[in-house]
């Protein structure tokens, strides 16, 4: 069974507003100049705020954030925001994997960018509502 896709707009001004809350101010989160000088394609979104993301589409899906009994991932790809008003777009899918006899649904979970998968190995497991 495939859950429905769950779209993510991510642009530079989300970027400032998870630096300001997290603490986590590296300038490869919003200096395209810094980015490019250490290696990559432009300014890249926080892995733990694209972690969120995808952590907040299970929580839909799973009807209540507190129904997310694991939740893991591997970063793959950096998602690369632009410097305009449009952003870039993340998109969150899942396929239920199994269902087991305790209650619990265990998700294999997509996010791409882009066209890439920007996390692998990302699995989910929530409480089933009874």
């Amino acid at each position: 069974m495939e859950l429905p896709t769950r779209t993510f707009r991510v642009t530079r001004a989300d970027l400032v507003r998870y630096a300001g809350a997290s603490g986590d101010f590296n300038p490869i989160h919003w200096s395209d100049r810094t980015a490019t000088k250490v290696g990559l394609p432009g300014v890249i979104a926080h892995g733990m705020f694209t972690m969120a993301l995808v952590g907040r589409a299970v929580a839909e899906w799973a009807g209540a954030p507190d129904a997310i009994v694991d939740y893991n991932v591997r970063f793959t790809r950096p998602v690369v925001v632009p410097d305009d008003d449009e952003g870039i777009e993340i998109e969150v899918s899942a396929k239920v994997r199994e269902v087991t006899e305790d209650g619990l649904t265990r998700l294999d979970v997509t996010a791409v960018c882009g066209g890439e998968k920007v996390l692998s190995q990302a699995r989910a497991t929530v409480r089933t509502a009874r």
